[in-house]
């Protein structure tokens, strides 16, 4: 494993809870790397890596022995892009047609759009069509700081584009840095359950309830999917991703409830009164106002592991701002640093949302720890981290040059055909072994609303 690899799995999995011993037991290989100024390689082999020391410490726990990581950095990459390769089909662009990058008077700014409301308020704000020549006229007016405040205050997204220096000098720049990567807390314990790691599916028998979207929180949850965990994602009536969901949808089953509703919230009360995890990205008190604050969950279920995150931290003034990966690559400095250290005139962000995929894996390990620990002693546990955090994280290392990594091959790709619900496909081959045990996925990619919201029977989720 390489030294920059290394310092970030160690600084992961330390602050994770983990014992620093069981680092010698991963294999990361491979040569190249994704084309950056920062190690994004070499973030995206670490985060894997993380959750499989996580799976490797629940086996050795529950049956003894050592479990040899095995990482590929190459098809670590390619995952941290897209795992899915359509076959005569398309997957709709991910981008709304207004989202993206413009010059403001004074610097750059990034409005994200893709959500109907959140275009709603920077056109609003702009006073502009939605034609995206009107858009940048209209931002060319604006300072990019004002705009930025502008468009959050109507309940938007945007970022301006700052400096390295100028978010560790800025105020939510200096809390992110002062926070801790996970936030970490045992919580009451649970009623003792017969359930035993499988040793070829190892979270067969778990139930993890999903209340995250885009990217980040269904990637960890995608990647629970994969040792055979029931993954039941919830999401509200209307909402869609169809840039990403048949991506991150796989192994999963999908329904909509509207929390707002009683009948609706009593129902996702029962799911969660049966759940062993919970991943959630819902605002800070966003919950807490439906009536489902931390209390009361556990109180619904004792035991719970409870993992959340946030897009700008969990302390300072832009606690509980709403963001995106591209958002906080803008506000960080990683853009403005692509682009002055690339010689290039507009902002130049990683080649992959980088921080929504090491988020996704890092959530993913703190989840499957907490069950390790549950299953020693019966405590739950609450864990939470942020994009923002993850970037300072990428940020604290300098990368270090190296070889362009080998394009894409035919033989990355499995032999197996995926028939998703928009058509046949094929998926890059995992890039994590545990054990020996590579992952795998039950159930194909489908369309966000397209199962009941119920827990799989005992005879098929079974805990053993």
């Amino acid at each position: 494993m390489n030294p920059t690899t290394d310092a970030f799995l160690r600084d992961i999995w330390i602050q994770a809870g983990g014992d620093s011993a069981a680092i010698p037991h991963v294999e990361a290989f491979g040569d190249g790397c994704l084309p950056s100024v920062f190690a994004v390689t070499d973030l995206a082999a670490a985060s894997i890596a993380a959750a499989g020391l996580a799976l490797g410490e629940l086996l050795s726990t529950a049956h003894g022995g050592d479990c040899r990581i095995r990482v590929d950095r190459r098809l670590g990459s390619l995952w941290f892009g897209s795992s899915l390769r359509p076959m005569g089909w398309s997957v709709p662009p991910p981008w709304d047609s207004i989202a993206g990058d413009y010059r403001a008077g004074d610097g750059w700014i990034r409005l994200h759009t893709n959500a109907p409301h959140h275009k709603a308020a920077a056109l609003a704000v702009l006073d502009a069509p939605e034609q995206r020549e009107a858009v940048a006229r209209a931002v060319a007016g604006w300072s990019a700081s004002s705009l930025e405040e502008a468009v959050v205050a109507r309940g938007g997204c945007a970022a301006e584009m700052r400096s390295l220096d100028a978010w560790r000098a800025h105020d939510q720049g200096r809390a992110v840095e002062a926070e801790p990567l996970f936030h970490r807390r045992r919580l009451a314990s649970s009623p003792s359950t017969a359930w035993v790691p499988d040793r070829d599916r190892p979270l067969r028998g778990i139930r993890v309830l999903d209340l995250t979207r885009v990217l980040a929180g269904p990637i960890a949850t995608r990647c629970l999917a994969g040792w055979g965990a029931d993954v039941l994602r919830i999401d509200p009536p209307g909402w869609d991703e169809p840039g990403v969901v048949p991506d991150v949808t796989l192994g999963k089953r999908c329904a909509r409830l509207d929390l707002r509703e009683r009948g609706h919230r009593e129902q996702f009360e029962r799911l969660l009164a049966e759940a062993d995890i919970l991943v959630h990205g819902y605002r800070p008190g966003a919950l807490d106002r439906l009536g489902l604050d931390a209390e009361r969950r556990q109180t619904l279920r004792p035991g719970l592991i409870d993992v959340s995150l946030d897009a700008y931290g969990w302390t300072g003034p832009w606690a509980g701002r709403r963001g995106f990966d591209s958002l906080v690559q803008m506000s960080a400095g990683i853009a403005d640093q692509g682009m002055r250290q690339g010689g290039r005139d507009r902002p130049t962000p990683l080649p992959v949302q980088a921080l929504d995929h090491a988020t996704g894996y890092l959530l993913a390990a703190v989840a499957v720890r907490g069950l390790t620990e549950r299953f020693r002693d019966g405590a739950g546990v609450e864990a939470r981290t942020s994009l923002a955090r993850v970037a300072a994280l990428l940020t604290s290392v300098s990368a270090t040059a190296g070889d362009r990594m080998a394009d894409e091959t035919p033989a990355d790709g499995s032999d197996s055909i995926e028939y998703t619900e928009w058509g046949p496909a094929r998926r890059l081959h995992p890039p994590l072994t545990v054990g020996g045990i590579a992952q795998r996925w039950d159930r194909p990619a489908t369309s966000l609303g397209s199962s009941p919201p119920v827990w799989l029977a005992p005879s098929v989720v079974s805990h053993k």
